[in-house]
């Protein structure tokens, strides 16, 4: 008895000791590592966002609010808009159209679609512009018969959409898939065993088991539409009021030297960033709310 008493005393301390060296660091050593993350977080982040909406603000509100109202930048705002709100259903429906096919079913060539998936994380977005370009372009494959037929891809609004729908296409198909491969095969195989058909199981077991990560995935997607660059200035032509989304439109102000003009398009952006954190932040919360009760 007294031998068993000691055994358990020992493997308590042992499971003890084991759990403590991870959180047991010195204190000067924690300072510092704290330190340093908010020192790196407060000059590379919170530095350069002051900085912007300081110059932003710098002649006033009045000057504010007319470079947001000039027509130029209205033009821009409603070109931003309008791309993100084309791209981002269409990459809604593929994303969950690939992560349920990749996730739920077997079939050849499954690691390839995955891998083409990552493939704009891996291409450079000014590569993706000149690929539509060679496509598109007066003198690219299809640039002829475009030209015959009086449609305009490259320097419009077209262009403009096919290249933000390029680089954003991967965010909600990656927020899906590792969700869905966790949560595996069991509840659509019962539906289907229960009679359910193939949409019905969609929507009623599926999609609620998804719909934080969906939206999260939504999130993101949102985010880059709304501040990509380099594929859409190759594709835009940098026609004033007409292709000119808002981050080409703080290029092109900052390039005129109307600084207190691009900071206040700038902040916009910025301000759209932050509310992107904010329902970020509020996605991930919800999520780990409901997590436990599910």
């Amino acid at each position: 008895m007294a031998g068993s008493a000691v055994s358990l005393g020992r493997a308590r301390g042992a499971g003890h000791y084991q759990g403590n060296p991870a959180t047991a660091e010195k204190r000067w050593v924690r300072w510092t590592l704290l330190a340093l993350g908010l020192g790196f977080f407060a000059l590379f982040l919170l530095l350069p966002l002051a900085a912007v909406f300081t110059e932003a603000l710098r002649k006033g509100w009045d000057t504010y609010l007319a470079s947001l109202i000039e027509p130029d930048a209205v033009s821009a705002i409603k070109l931003t808009l309008l791309a993100a709100a084309i791209s981002v259903p269409l990459n809604v429906v593929f994303g969950v159209s690939a992560a349920w096919a990749i996730t739920k079913h077997d079939f050849r060539g499954k690691q390839l679609l995955i891998t083409l998936i990552d493939l704009p994380f891996s291409v450079s977005p000014v590569v993706a512009g000149l690929i539509y370009v060679l496509i598109f372009g007066a003198q690219g494959w299809f640039g002829p018969w475009l030209a015959d037929h009086d449609i305009k891809v490259i320097f419009a609004v077209p262009g403009i959409v096919l290249a933000t729908v390029f680089v954003t296409f991967p965010f909600v198909a990656r927020e899906l898939i590792p969700l869905m491969q966790a949560q595996g095969r069991d509840e659509e195989e019962a539906a289907t065993v229960l009679g359910a058909s193939g949409w019905r199981t969609f929507w009623h077991v599926t999609l609620p088991n998804i719909k934080w990560g969906l939206l999260y995935g939504v999130i993101l997607c949102n985010a880059r539409a709304f501040g990509e660059f380099g594929a859409v200035s190759v594709v835009s032509g940098h026609i004033r009021g007409q292709t000119n989304t808002l981050p080409l439109q703080v290029e092109i102000l900052y390039n005129e030297y109307q600084f207190a003009a691009a900071f206040a398009v700038a902040s916009l952006l910025a301000l759209l960033a932050l509310v992107t954190l904010g329902l970020k932040q509020l996605v991930e919360w919800q999520a780990e709310r409901v997590g436990p009760q599910r």
